[in-house]
């Protein structure tokens, strides 16, 4: 009998893909947030706050927004939807929160008094991440204008980014399952044609 599958190898690495989805999603999601932390430590951000921090602050939304939708297509094209969505938001939102991290190290590298207290680039993750979970504990505030704007343009843009893109990547998700439930296809394939072709 003759063998169907030319590279028995490479079908057995299909299936491991098709058997351990989880893992994959965990994997990249991981390596992924990692890499982009670790780009906020190495970059070289501290120049002050000026337009041209304005403009890498709204090109870095532009960006996050173009990602976002780039990932809702995924998700719609993803025979694993829900796992497709968990790696969407959280390289979504550590985008988003690194953006405004570097941000505030730029503030901060240009005016050190910016905060109530000298920031490094730890403290600054730590307060935007104390900023989007609305903990807000205290220990540090902003004080001069420019701080306080980021600081509102981040909280405005943590609203946007946990009602309407959750909401958007969740109707994706539901989206992409009712096509598979229905066709038994993610939604970008086409199912095979009959002999008529």
């Amino acid at each position: 009998m003759l063998n169907a599958d030319p590279d028995p190898s490479a079908a057995a690495a299909g299936r491991g893909r098709k058997r351990h989805p989880l893992l994959g999603a965990l994997l990249r999601t991981t390596v992924t947030v990692v890499a982009i932390v670790v780009l906020y430590y190495l970059l070289p951000l501290q120049h002050g706050f000026g337009l041209r921090t304005a403009l890498f602050l709204l090109g870095g939304l532009v960006v996050v927004g173009v990602i976002v939708t780039w990932q809702v297509l995924r998700i719609l094209d993803s025979p694993h939807p829900a796992l497709r969505a968990v790696e969407a938001l959280a390289l979504s939102l550590t985008l988003f929160l690194v953006l405004f991290a570097a941000a505030y190290v730029v503030l901060v590298g240009g005016d050190p008094a910016a905060f109530t207290q000298r920031l490094d680039r730890t403290d600054v993750l730590y307060f935007v991440v104390t900023v989007f979970t609305t903990v807000g504990f205290g220990d540090i505030a902003p004080v001069s204008q420019a701080a306080r704007v980021i600081t509102t343009l981040q909280m405005v843009g943590d609203l946007v980014l946990l009602g309407l893109v959750l909401r958007v990547v969740v109707n994706a998700v539901q989206l992409s399952r009712q096509r598979v439930g229905t066709t038994g296809l993610p939604l970008g394939t086409r199912p095979p044609s009959g002999p008529s072709g």
